[in-house]
């Protein structure tokens, strides 16, 4: 696996590379972030990776600072799941002077859910993905599901801007129990880690029961609020909605997808299913 610190050495690589899938990341990878690797290696001859942790997405109460960094360790993952290409810029290169141009999301889709609790975050994200796809210039580029709104708003971005890309999912990849893997579930404690299943029972609970008919979607998700709160969680949200643009459902024939997120303890969990 090559590793590229600069643009220019990525731009030379890249254009020997020939059909080439794009897969970016902010590192402290874990088996989710492979199986897209693996996945991405399906859709082109070359797989480049990138790891960038991303200061514009970072709310000034966030974990910008201690967000873990284990570069050795992703590398010898990347390279087992037969990665071509690392692009591991720093901020200088990534940011040569202070990024003062934009990707504003349509508020409707961003400022909603996650957006409400983590104010500009999908401006910070959508802002560096377009910079990396400029930078990297993929046939495909794949995003997983487990960021729902994450990938609805970067797949709107790439149609609205006519970007000559193809935006591919990757399904949520989850432990034994359910719970969906994450960078952020290493910080739960023992005990913790054996209730963090709850929300994904939670969201297969509502899943079910709309799937059998139950179309009560508030007192569905007051429910499964409920539940998370009376077993010591801090739920944000649990909500039913639309899966192309996160609006609340209207037309029965509308395809859903139920998202939560919730604390558990000092970790902030986010978890979906499509319905």
């Amino acid at each position: 696996m090559q590793i590229h610190t600069t643009i220019d050495s990525l731009r030379r690589a890249r254009a020997h590379a020939g059909r080439l899938a794009f897969v970016p990341t902010m590192g402290n990878l874990h088996e989710g972030h492979i199986a897209l690797m693996r996945q991405a290696g399906e859709h082109a001859d070359a797989v480049i990776a990138s790891i960038f942790v991303n200061r514009l997405q970072f709310g000034p109460s966030e974990d910008f600072d201690t967000y873990p960094r284990t570069f050795a360790a992703d590398c010898e993952m990347l390279e087992a799941a037969g990665v071509e290409h690392l692009f591991a810029p720093d901020e200088a290169v990534m940011y040569p002077t202070r990024q003062t141009y934009h990707v504003e999301p349509d508020p409707a889709q961003a400022t909603a859910l996650e957006g409400a609790h983590r104010a500009g975050h999908f401006r910070g994200v959508a802002t560096v993905v377009l910079k990396l796809l400029n930078i990297v210039q993929p046939n495909v580029a794949l995003f997983g599901k487990k960021d729902y709104q994450q990938l609805m708003v970067l797949r709107n971005m790439v149609a609205q801007m006519a970007l000559p890309v193809d935006i591919v999912a990757g399904e949520t990849v989850r432990a034994e129990d359910g719970l969906a893997l994450s960078s952020r579930n290493r910080y739960l404690s023992a005990t913790e880690r054996t209730e963090a299943v709850r929300l994904s029972r939670c969201l297969n609970h509502i899943r079910d029961a709309v799937r059998g008919g139950d179309h009560d979607f508030d007192a569905l998700e007051r429910a499964a609020m409920a539940e998370l709160a009376t077993h010591h969680w801090q739920p944000d949200y649990v909500a039913v909605r639309r899966q192309c643009d996160l609006q609340a459902p209207g037309d029965p024939k509308d395809a859903l997808v139920v998202l939560a997120a919730a604390r558990l303890g000092t970790t902030r969990l986010i978890d979906n299913l499509e319905i």
